[in-house]
């Protein structure tokens, strides 16, 4: 069958996403084992320093050079700079106690988080059929941590927080449209290694074995992966659309964590994460939906 090229423009933005996500998936894979090993500030300084590396040797080829890192926004990358050390601490944080797809279960309420920011921050009008599925999907995440058995815990709220702090971030995404994607991905990164860089001491560096400097250059080369991934896919269609892909995280962070660590998700990490999945996709039901009836 012939394919519109609408279709085929949809259909690589859908590619560029899930290398995206598998690049993303494969980040926590490395977190996840290195943080075993190493301290929370050591794997966020290595895994950013070898991050803007990467972004720096391919700059002058696939970014349009070192002049796309120019700004005159510099309070908006500032923003954004702490907000993406927040995002990047606590869910690694939470990450190194907790099984993956607990984890990453968790991370997935930011969608949520940015549709409920984008009316006071964006005017965007959300109705209450949306409200209601942002408010199942809380009630998901309650499901999930069962906050009066006892069971919730520091680790749970770090990513909670580090969800929050990366639905910002995307929210304040949409005031830098003009900026480049260079300067976009450097910044951030370069931020939580600063940080990093300040709470480093003797005591909690350890130097990398072997292993550890093979799994630090992946979690590095998996990060330029998953940014490049998600900037052009969702550059490229409709984050509508594309949103639904990025729950295929979650079907390959099972997997893994299973054959890997041995995780097995209980019944309230099962039920919590189908709601929140549930809630998520009627958003982007509704949000197609809204655009169909607008054009």
């Amino acid at each position: 069958m012939h394919q519109t090229p609408q279709t085929d423009h949809v259909g690589r933005a859908i590619a560029w996403l899930l290398l995206g996500v598998t690049g993303g998936l494969g980040l926590d894979l490395c977190a996840k084992e290195l943080l075993q090993t190493y301290s929370l500030e050591e794997f966020v300084l290595m895994r950013s320093v070898i991050g803007v590396v990467i972004f720096l040797m391919l700059a002058p080829r696939l970014f349009g050079g070192y002049r796309m890192l120019q700004t005159r926004r510099w309070k908006w990358h500032l923003l954004r700079t702490v907000l993406a050390t927040g995002a990047m601490f606590g869910f690694f944080y939470g990450l190194s106690r907790m099984p993956l797809v607990n984890a990453l279960t968790l991370g997935f309420t930011a969608p949520l988080m940015v549709t409920a920011l984008s009316v006071p921050f964006l005017g965007e009008h959300v109705g209450w059929r949306r409200w209601m599925a942002v408010l199942v999907g809380f009630a998901g995440t309650l499901i999930m941590l069962q906050p009066g058995s006892g069971d919730f815990s520091f680790a749970s709220f770090a990513i909670l927080v580090a969800a929050f702090c990366y639905a910002s971030q995307a929210i304040t995404a949409r005031y830098l449209t003009t900026e480049s994607m260079l300067s976009l991905s450097t910044y951030v990164v370069a931020g939580p290694m600063i940080i990093a860089i300040g709470l480093i001491n003797t005591g909690n560096w350890l130097t990398p074995d072997t292993k550890g400097w093979t799994l630090f250059l992946i979690a590095g080369g998996c990060s330029v992966i998953a940014w490049v991934g998600f900037i052009n896919g969702y550059r490229g269609s409709s984050p509508a659309i594309l949103a639904p892909f990025e729950y295929a995280a979650l079907i390959g962070g099972a997997i893994a964590g299973y054959l890997i660590w041995g995780e097995v998700p209980d019944r309230w990490v099962l039920v919590g994460a189908a709601t929140i999945i549930s809630s998520g996709l009627y958003v982007v039901y509704r949000e197609i939906g809204l655009r169909q009836t607008d054009a």
